[in-house]
């Protein structure tokens, strides 16, 4: 088993901490009316993102997601205040404020969604690796979904054309345990959905998710067999949210009890009693990251406060118009 060193572990907590105070942040802004429409958090999950990303050459390697999307480019280098720019809708957002939180994208930090379709990014995934096998290049496509969406019929016909063409893609199901208020048990005649994989003879397997160097592991040895064109391989990373589905959400499918019982196993809190073991962080030490992160996630929302919202000729920009370059009289 690789090790994880104590800088990685430093890293993680210092990130996903500030992805949860930005997403904390967020909410407070949703009920200012500051943010509008949907907004679907990702607390309680952070751990799946950080083992991820510790497993995949940012730079190099691609990834993708459903509408749960606001902490997945920032874990990618991404600045958050862009994010938080495009939550406020304004023309400084990563997608011009014209995505809102649905719809994060950033092509420079290999970002390609945000997407509000359930299962509509699957395909999508194989496409980019697709792209990348049939361009030689030795990219890796991280190819996030929820747990709802793995009922979908396109995910099938994906699987069977990734294992077709040996496509360098990681197909990652990231079970809450709940699509929107239905609960797993309650879409189908089994719980265990990695084993999905198995009509494919695609290489698949369960996850625990709120432990990110379990996460790191399991993702790196996918992400190692798919750069040697082995193939892609299914992980159903085993997580839970602490918030609704969405801000709408009275979540009265679940009790106080269960979310207490899994707070309890707060990976961001798992992470600080490791470097506490290590003998990495002292209490003052914790306070100034604290303090250092709050006063990130103010800057978020400043910047977005001050930024301007797109103008009405900014309409026609940002889609595509013209011939389509593949099309031949």
């Amino acid at each position: 088993m690789t090790s994880v060193t104590k800088e990685v572990y430093l890293d993680w907590y210092k990130n996903m901490l500030l992805w949860r105070k930005f997403e904390e942040k967020a909410a407070a802004m949703y009920i200012q009316q500051k943010i509008r429409g949907f907004l679907h958090l990702y607390n309680g999950q952070e751990a799946v993102l950080a083992g991820c990303v510790h497993a995949i050459s940012p730079k190099v390697d691609k990834m993708i997601t459903a509408y749960r999307c606001h902490v997945h480019p920032m874990a990618m280098g991404l600045d958050p205040k862009y994010v938080m720019a495009e939550l406020f809708g304004k023309s400084t957002g990563c997608s011009n404020g014209k995505g809102g939180s649905m719809h994060m994208f950033s092509k420079k930090y290999n970002f390609y969604g945000g997407h509000g379709i359930v299962g509509g990014q699957i395909p999508l995934g194989a496409g980019i690796a697709f792209a990348d096998q049939y361009n030689n290049k030795e990219a890796v496509t991280l190819c996030f979904m929820g747990d709802g969406a793995v009922r979908q019929g396109s995910l099938h016909e994906t699987f069977n054309m990734a294992m077709n063409h040996k496509l360098p893609v990681i197909f990652i199901c990231e079970n809450n345990g709940y699509a929107m208020g239905t609960s797993v048990e309650r879409t189908a005649n089994h719980t265990e959905i990695w084993k999905l994989g198995l009509g494919y003879e695609m290489p698949c397997r369960p996850v625990e998710g709120m432990r990110p160097e379990i996460v790191f592991q399991e993702v790196k040895k996918a992400v190692d067999r798919a750069r040697k064109g082995l193939g892609p391989s299914f992980l159903e990373i085993k997580t839970y949210r602490y918030k609704g589905h969405s801000m709408s959400d009275a979540q009265h499918y679940r009790t106080k009890d269960e979310v207490k019982n899994f707070k309890d196993k707060d990976p961001i809190d798992y992470v600080l009693n490791v470097l506490y073991k290590k003998k990495v962080l002292k209490e003052k030490d914790v306070e100034k990251i604290n303090l250092d992160v709050k006063h990130k996630v103010q800057e978020c929302v400043d910047f977005a406060e001050n930024s301007p919202f797109p103008l009405a000729e900014d309409l026609y920009k940002d889609i595509y118009q013209g011939d389509y370059n593949f099309l031949k009289e």
